[in-house]
């Protein structure tokens, strides 16, 4: 989104700033919705991954570049599906970015939301987090929240859980 300045006196345009409203948008979404949900410190690396990843759930499903805040409760429906265990979520993420990217390109400025949407892709696809093994062996022993086995994670992984249950418990 655009925002243009205040045009100079002259006639000449005054220049524009691109303020990237739509991801900052998705940003506050995600950020409410897991903040709401209580599910760890919002100071914490697996708040961020949960953030970013439900934020980019957010602003790639918004396919008409008009995500407004009356649409927000009858998008949950649509992002709990995205964000389910089953769903092949980062193909999905992948391909939307791949078809941002090429719509992008054929434009004349470059795309602040995209870019920070970008970011925040990089991010919890390079980053690992040391979270617990979710797939250890069932009944190989009690163990306590902070006692079991951990692996390191790609932060998507861990995130994209963490912004399912948080629309839940929306």
């Amino acid at each position: 989104m655009l925002h243009t300045g205040h045009e100079s006196t002259d006639g000449t345009d005054g220049g524009e700033l691109a303020v990237p409203m739509a991801w900052l948008y998705a940003e506050y979404i995600a950020d409410e919705l897991l903040r709401t949900g209580d599910l760890m410190p919002p100071t914490s690396f697996e708040f961020r991954a949960g953030r970013d990843a439900l934020a980019l759930t957010v602003f790639l499903s918004d396919t008409d570049g008009e995500l407004s805040g009356i649409r927000v409760i009858s998008q949950l429906e649509n992002w709990l599906s995205l964000t389910a265990y089953d769903q092949p979520w980062r193909d999905w993420v992948r391909a939307r970015m791949a078809e941002l990217t090429e719509r992008a390109a054929g434009s004349d400025a470059p795309d602040p939301d995209l870019a920070l949407a970008a970011d925040a892709w990089r991010w919890l696809e390079e980053t690992e987090l040391l979270a617990p093994d979710l797939d250890a062996v069932p009944g190989g022993g009690m163990f306590g929240e902070d006692d079991g086995p951990k692996v390191w994670t790609p932060a998507w992984r861990l995130g994209l859980p963490l912004g399912h249950l948080a629309i839940h418990l929306f």
